[in-house]
């Protein structure tokens, strides 16, 4: 069985580039991160969608 490992903060959120993908780190209420994978075109959409509720 594999050790448990403590959570050790929620960190920032943050994306980083990993080969031809984005990945997007976002803290989530109770703790943890939201991972998700993201390619150009879904960054780009996604930053659409924000722009259009944010303004």
């Amino acid at each position: 069985m594999a050790a448990m490992k403590p959570r050790t903060g929620d960190g920032p959120m943050e994306v980083t580039k990993e080969g031809r993908s984005l990945i997007m780190r976002v803290p989530i209420d109770g703790g943890g991160r939201l991972v998700v994978e993201l390619n150009a075109e879904e960054a780009g959409k996604l930053k659409d969608c924000l722009l259009t509720v944010t303004e």
